[in-house]
């Protein structure tokens, strides 16, 4: 049994996301929570939304114990790229890639 939670359209770089993903992953849900909420970076804040959304589903949707659950796949994936312009010296044209992230949760029960 398990329970999914997604995110998708973050606007967040992929890479920054997987630096906070690699620190939760395989970690009960109650320590990522609190590791999460003492993470200096950008990610963690929507990532914490999401577990907290992931845990919310086990419990209510699967009956799952809340005590027991932990993260058993975490991952990020690119969504689309928003692509703009900007203006650099003797007319030409720099292009900036606004990148966007898929962040996909499996919460499962731990075996006593």
């Amino acid at each position: 049994m398990e329970a999914r939670a997604y995110l998708k359209y973050a606007r967040i770089s992929p890479r920054k996301v997987q630096i906070v993903l690699d620190l939760i992953r395989n970690k009960p849900a109650d320590m990522a929570a609190a590791i999460l909420r003492h993470t200096p970076k950008a990610a963690s804040e929507p990532l914490e939304k999401l577990l907290k959304s992931a845990m919310a589903n086990a419990e209510n949707n699967h009956d799952m114990d809340k005590n027991n659950l932990y993260i058993a796949e975490c991952f990020v994936s690119p969504g689309p790229t928003m692509k703009r312009i900007r203006p650099r010296a003797q007319g030409r044209a720099f292009r900036i890639m606004k990148r966007s992230s898929h962040i996909t949760m499996v919460l499962k029960e731990r075996e006593e």
